[in-house]
């Protein structure tokens, strides 16, 4: 009868062991002699178990059975949580020493700086995104999430930054730093970091692009994207782009090529021959960075540079630079080499904003509710009792209505600190109710506004409003249109004795700069585009 039992038990183990390596620990445990804690390979266990018992032993299988509990019930135990893998009856139990230890994951702290250089420190887990730690900040700053905030790598001793994209292990891109480097990570909005998904024409100009000769002609922006995403079709970037020759600091105009195999150069003028031809740079080993200062640091012709930084680079030697003769260009290329690189990868990045590789975008974070319009009422509290407004038109009014006493109670509040006249309570009013505004930006320079307006994105409509550097009793727009930064100055008139403002020389007039955003929030007007994105400096 043991014999017979052993026999099963081995057949048992057998299925076991062709099941997982898991399986063979378990079902040995299950019918090991003696010692719970004694694991044997699943050769010499199936040996061990199909061997007759030696002479003298099939007496005494009650006591062999009561010192196996008792070893058993020495070391702690747990409840079996396979128990379809174990054969033997008479084991209930396991040792907690037969299962391996969880691996926890490893944490490590990081630090994220905001436009105004306050910084946040996360302690993060190892397999964390770059998506989920934006969904951290957002979470603790309570901000709204629109899909724009992104974070971005920072190298100062160089002069470059590129967008860590939403997919990439933000602990991997830390571990390519080098001690002595100062490198940064910062959080901030990108209204165009998938905006080529919504307006591919604006990022691949026609003189810029051309595809295999099957598609043969026009191509609709839809298209244009499936033959970027898609392995089989045969996209191609070219134009001229200046290189900064290695180990020289002097620059020069070549023709290049973007494909899917790399970036090619063209060794005899615009030719696209093979043999004419010579390898640049490829993706996979490389990461594409913005220059931030190009004329300053290294040189280049124009401030419209990026390279290809190898993820191992052991200086700026290493480093591969480029520089377009516009913002235009230097926005094609960069996109181009972002798609190319990483494919659907990008495009499901854009469809499932919360979907990561880690555990914080499905478990422990979960994206802002917001309020459905459709559960939102107007309400009336003016009389004894509220009441819902029904009628659309009344409600607008009452909106208005309260709009402007709000207006009304800031012009209390501001006059009360300064003089007691009317004028000087319109012009302070004038004057200050707009800085309380996330699109105001006080005393900032030209330059600056441009290059905040760049790093969030151009995009049709990104914009702020700033103190004009000419004019101090005038403000200017500052906006984004056609990837091109144009500026409007807003001009103040007065008539009947209050002041106004204009940006049709007063044909519009607005009594302050909240009413004029507003209005080209809703109007395009004598400007390009809607008033869309605004630019604003966030603290963490």
């Amino acid at each position: 009868m043991t014999t017979s039992l052993q026999d099963g038990q081995g057949a048992a183990g057998r299925a076991a062991a062709r099941d997982s390596p898991l399986a063979v620990q378990v079902c040995g445990a299950a019918q090991g002699r003696g010692d719970a804690r004694d694991l044997a390979p699943a050769p010499w266990l199936h040996a061990r178990a199909l061997l007759p018992p030696p002479d003298g032993t099939r007496g005494c299988a009650a006591d062999r059975r009561k010192k196996k509990d008792l070893d058993v019930l020495e070391v702690p135990s747990i409840p079996n949580p396979f128990p379809e893998l174990c054969c033997s009856p008479f084991t209930s139990v396991l040792s907690a020493g037969l299962f391996p230890k969880a691996n926890s994951r490893k944490k490590q702290v990081i630090k994220v700086y905001s436009e105004d250089e306050t910084s946040r420190a996360l302690e993060v887990p190892s397999d964390i995104t770059a998506r989920d730690v934006c969904q951290l900040l957002i979470l603790k700053n309570h901000y709204v999430d629109d899909h724009s905030w992104t974070l971005y790598e920072h190298l100062p001793h160089i002069g470059l930054e590129r967008i860590i994209e939403d997919h990439e292990l933000v602990v991997e891109v830390l571990s390519n730093w080098g001690m002595e480097e100062e490198n940064k990570l910062y959080f901030r909005k990108n209204y165009a970091k998938y905006e080529f998904f919504k307006n591919p024409t604006y990022f691949f100009p026609e003189h810029m692009v051309s595809f295999a000769t099957e598609t043969n002609g026009e191509i609709s922006p839809t298209q244009i994207l499936q033959i970027f995403l898609s392995s089989n079709t045969y996209p191609e970037i070219h134009g001229f782009l200046h290189a900064k020759e290695q180990g020289k600091k002097s620059w020069k105009k070549i023709y290049f090529l973007l494909r899917r195999s790399g970036l090619y150069f063209s060794t005899k003028g615009t030719s696209k021959e093979p043999r004419h031809l010579q390898f640049f740079s490829d993706f996979g080993n490389s990461d594409i960075y913005v220059s931030l200062a190009g004329k300053k640091k290294h040189g280049a012709p124009a401030n419209y540079g990026f390279c290809f930084k190898p993820n191992k680079a052991r200086g700026p030697r290493d480093l591969k630079m480029l520089c377009a003769e516009e913002e235009q260009s230097r926005t094609c290329w960069v996109t181009a080499i972002r798609l190319l690189k990483y494919g659907m990868q990008l495009y499901q990045n854009y469809m499932h904003p919360y979907q990561g590789r880690s555990g914080y975008s499905s478990q422990s974070i979960s994206p802002m509710r917001s309020i459905s319009e459709n559960s939102l009422v107007a309400m009336d509290f003016s009389g004894q009792k509220s009441r819902v407004i029904e009628n659309p038109t009344e409600a607008l009014s009452v909106a208005v209505e309260e709009g402007l006493a709000w207006r009304k109670k800031g012009c209390l509040r501001l006059g009360n600190h300064g003089s007691p006249t009317a004028s000087s309570q319109s012009s302070a009013t004038s004057l200050a109710i707009h800085r309380s505004q996330p699109w105001f930006h006080h005393k900032i320079s030209r330059d600056e506004a441009q290059r905040l307006i760049i790093q969030q994105g151009l995009v049709d409509g990104v914009f702020l409003v700033r103190d004009s550097q000419s004019n101090p009793k005038t403000f200017v727009l500052s906006m984004s249109h056609a990837q091109k930064i144009k500026h409007f100055q807003i001009i103040p008139v007065e008539d009947d004795g209050e002041m106004f403002h204009t940006l049709d020389d007063g044909h519009t007039r607005f009594t302050d700069l909240i009413q004029l955003v507003e209005f080209y929030q809703l109007n395009k007007g004598v400007l390009p585009c809607k008033l869309k994105h605004y630019c604003a400096k966030i603290a963490l």
